[in-house]
C-alpha cells in the first residue's frame, strides 16, 4: 500500500464484506509583470487574459457563465451547496460511487490499485490486459507505458509498450433492477465480468480514459477528453445539439401543468444555455455502467432515490465547510436537509413547481396526469423528471466555484518578482519559447481549448477543433478521440474534418499539474519528467500518426537543464489551497474503493461472485484545509 500518511489524512480499511459495504454506503495589473518577465526572458509572451499563446494570471479571466443563468438558478450559494452535496454524495452511485470517487485528489484520482483498463476505446476494442491483470498494484517501474531505450530518441529501441489505460475504478458489473427509496444501494443482478475479474470473482470495472481534474474545468469550451460534453446544455445528456430530441419540462406559473420544451432547437432562444459544458459533463457519469451506475438505470429513477434522501446521509461534513457549514449535521453525518428542500432553495420554480403527476410511457413519451393520480412505478413528480437538468446546473455551479488562480506563477505574473526562482523563470521562458508548450497550453487558462480562445479564434483551428490535438501519445486506432462519432444521428464529435481529428484530444489546463498524475488521456506517464521527455523527443507515434499529427509536435531536443527548469515551472503552477484542501477545495468525508483485498492473482470473495473491496477513507475537511498534504500518485 502506498498511502503512508497519518491517519488524520487517509484511513485505510481492510474488513469483511458487511463492514466494507456499510463504510461505503454507511485586475490584477500586468504592466509590472510584463516589465519583469520581458527583461529577464525576452522569449516569454504575456497574454491579456486568455485567447492567445501567452501567459497571464488566471485572475484576469472572467469565469464563463451562461448568459441566462438567473432564469434557472434562484440562489447561487444554495445552488453551489446543492451541487457540492450531489457531487460528493455516495448515495448517488448504485453501489457507493460518487462523482468525487474519481475526483478526490486535486480534482483527480491518485489511486494505484485496480486502475487498469485494457483499451476498450480502441478500434476494435481490446479486451486483454497486458500491463497487469485486474486488481494489479501499479508501481513506478511500470511507467511510462511506452518505454524507450533512450527517452530522448523516439526512434530508439522500444523496451515495453502497451495500449492499456491507467484510469479509475468505478462500479461493479451489475444489471440494474430498481432503486429502493430510503436505501443508498440500488437493487441489481450481478453479471460475470469477462475482463474485470480474478479467477472468476468480479472486481470493480475500470474506465477507458484517465481521469482529468475538474478544478478550472469551467474554462473549457467543451469537456471530457474528446469534447463530447458540449458547450450548450440540453438538460438531459452530455451531447447538446447532437441529440435534437432532448427536452425538459417547464411550468409557466407555479402549480400549472408542465409543458415539454427544448433548450437547443431555437424554439425558445431565451432558454438556451451556453457556457455550460460542465453541466453537459456532469450528467454523463451518474448513468455510466463503468463509473457510477448499474447498467440500465435512468435519471428519473435516480431522482426517485435522491429527491427523497437526506443529503450526504452516510458521510460526515465539517461544521466549517465553506459551502455546507450552515447545513452540516455535525457531529452526526450528513446535512440537516433533504434534497427536495435544497432543490427548492436553489432552482427557479418553473423547473420543478407542479403538482401534476408525470407518467413515462413505454415508448418514452410523457403523459401529464392531474394532481393526486395514484402512484405507480412509471409515475413521477416534475422535480424527478427534470432531475437531469437540476443535477447538471447545480453540479456546474459547484464546479465553477473551483478556480485555482493563486499559484506562484499567477503571483509572479501579477508583479511579485520574488514569487518564482531563477530556475522557474527560466522554465517559463522555455514554456513560451523553444519548448513551444504555450502553443497548445496558452493563455491564462494554459489551454487552447478554453472558452476565451474559442471566442477569439472560432471553433475550428488548423488542427481539428480549437484546442484538440493529435500529439502522438498512442496509435490512432487505440482511441479515435474527437475523431469518433456519437449521438442518435451518429454525428462527428469534431466540428471540423473528422478525418483530420483522428486521435485528437483536448489540451488540458496545467494548473496543479504536479498533483494530478498519472498524465495524458491514457494515464501512460507517471511523472512530469516523463511528460517533458515525451514532448522533447517529438512524441512516441509521430510516424504512425503522420497524416493527422499536430504540426506543433516537433523534436525539440531540450537539454537536461532545460527539462529541469521546465518541470520546476510546471510545479510552480500549483495553488497551495488545492494542495492543502483549503476553501473552496475543502470537502465532505468520502469512502473510495481501493481495489479488492488480495492481488492480481487471487482476491477475497464475498460469496456472490464479487470480491471484497479494500476501502480508503478520506476524512471531511473544513475551509481551513489540512496541515499535511495527501500523497500524489505513487508517492
Amino acid at each position: 500500500m502506498r498511502f503512508k500518511t497519518p491517519a488524520s489524512v487517509y484511513t485505510r480499511r481492510r474488513n469483511s464484506k458487511s463492514v466494507s459495504s456499510a463504510a461505503i454506503l454507511a485586475l490584477a495589473v500586468l504592466a509590472a509583470a510584463a516589465l519583469v518577465v520581458g527583461a529577464q526572458h525576452p522569449s516569454v509572451t504575456l497574454a491579456d487574459g486568455g485567447g492567445g499563446n501567452g501567459l497571464a494570471s488566471l485572475k484576469t479571466v472572467a469565469v464563463p457563465r451562461p448568459a441566462n443563468l438567473a432564469r434557472f438558478i434562484k440562489d447561487e450559494q444554495a445552488a453551489i451547496a446543492l451541487g457540492k452535496a450531489l457531487f460528493w454524495d455516495q448515495q448517488v452511485g448504485s453501489d457507493g460511487q460518487s462523482c468525487a470517487s474519481c475526483h478526490f485528489h486535486a480534482g483527480a484520482d491518485s489511486r494505484s490499485k485496480n486502475q487498469i483498463d485494457p483499451g476498450l476505446r480502441a478500434v476494435p476494442p481490446d479486451p486483454t490486459l497486458q500491463l497487469g491483470g485486474p486488481n494489479f498494484q501499479l508501481k513506478a517501474s511500470d511507467f511510462p507505458l511506452h518505454r524507450l531505450a533512450n527517452p530522448n530518441d523516439q526512434n530508439s529501441a522500444v523496451l515495453f509498450d502497451t495500449n492499456d489505460i491507467v484510469s479509475s475504478q468505478g462500479v461493479r458489473n451489475f444489471n440494474f433492477t430498481n432503486v429502493i427509496v430510503g436505501n443508498a444501494a440500488d437493487a441489481g443482478i450481478s453479471v460475470t465480468d469477462p475482463i474485470f475479474s480474478v479467477n472468476g470473482v468480479n472486481v470493480r470495472r475500470v474506465e477507458p480514459r484517465n481521469t482529468p481534474t475538474m478544478i478550472n474545468a469551467v474554462f473549457n469550451f467543451r469537456n471530457f477528453w474528446d469534447g463530447r460534453a458540449r458547450n450548450e446544455f440540453n438538460g438531459v445528456n452530455p451531447i447538446g445539439k447532437l441529440d435534437p430530441g432532448a427536452k425538459v419540462l417547464r411550468v409557466a406559473a407555479p402549480g400549472q401543468a408542465p409543458q415539454l420544451v427544448s433548450l437547443i432547437d431555437g424554439s425558445h432562444p431565451e432558454l438556451a444555455l451556453n457556457n455550460s459544458s460542465l453541466a453537459s459533463q456532469a450528467v454523463g457519469p451518474p448513468l455510466s455502467d463503468f463509473e457510477m451506475s448499474f447498467a440500465g438505470r435512468t435519471f428519473v429513477l435516480l431522482a426517485r432515490k435522491m429527491v427523497a434522501a437526506r443529503a450526504l446521509a452516510l458521510q460526515h461534513v465539517a461544521p466549517d465547510d465553506s459551502a455546507l457549514a450552515s447545513l452540516s449535521a455535525a457531529p452526526g453525518t450528513g446535512l440537516k436537509s433533504k434534497y427536495d428542500a435544497m432543490i427548492r432553495a436553489a432552482i427557479q420554480s418553473e423547473w420543478w413547481d407542479s403538482s401534476s403527476v408525470i407518467q413515462i410511457n413505454p415508448d418514452g413519451s410523457l403523459t401529464v396526469l392531474p394532481a393526486g393520480a395514484s402512484a405507480a412505478q412509471d409515475r413521477f413528480s416534475m422535480m424527478e423528471v427534470n432531475f437531469s437538468l437540476i443535477w447538471g446546473l447545480s453540479v456546474q455551479e459547484y464546479m465553477a466555484s473551483l478556480v485555482s488562480d493563486n499559484s506562484r506563477v499567477d503571483q509572479f505574473l501579477e508583479g511579485n518578482r520574488s514569487a518564482l526562482t531563477a530556475q522557474e523563470q527560466r522554465g517559463m521562458g522555455i514554456f513560451t519559447g523553444k519548448g513551444q508548450c504555450s502553443k497548445c497550453h496558452g493563455g491564462a487558462e494554459t489551454t487552447a481549448a478554453s472558452v476565451s480562445n474559442v471566442q477569439a479564434k472560432g471553433l475550428v483551428s488548423d488542427d481539428s477543433d480549437t484546442g484538440f490535438f493529435n500529439t502522438g501519445v498512442r496509435r490512432i486506432n487505440d482511441d479515435l478521440g474527437i475523431g469518433a462519432s456519437i449521438g442518435p444521428l451518429n454525428l462527428p464529435l469534431s466540428a471540423g474534418n473528422p478525418a483530420r481529428a483522428q486521435g485528437a484530444f483536448k489540451a488540458p489546463g496545467l494548473r496543479n499539474v504536479e498533483l494530478t498524475g498519472p498524465f495524458m488521456h491514457n494515464g501512460g506517464m507517471a511523472t512530469l519528467e516523463q511528460v517533458v521527455d515525451f514532448y522533447s523527443r517529438g512524441g512516441d507515434f509521430a510516424k504512425e500518426n503522420a497524416a493527422v499529427l499536430s504540426d506543433r509536435i516537433k523534436n525539440l531536443g531540450l537539454s537536461r537543464e532545460d527539462k529541469a527548469a521546465l518541470v520546476a515551472f510546471l510545479k510552480a503552477l500549483t495553488d497551495e489551497r488545492v494542495r492543502l484542501d483549503q476553501a473552496p477545495f475543502d470537502h465532505p468525508e468520502l469512502f473510495v474503493p481501493n481495489g479488492s483485498i488480495g492481488n492480481a492473482n487471487t482476491v477475497l470473495a464475498d460469496g456472490t461472485g464479487n470480491s471484497v473491496q479494500d476501502t480508503l477513507r478520506i476524512p471531511a475537511v473544513g475551509k481551513n484545509g489540512v496541515r499535511v498534504a495527501t500523497p500524489n500518485f505513487l508517492e
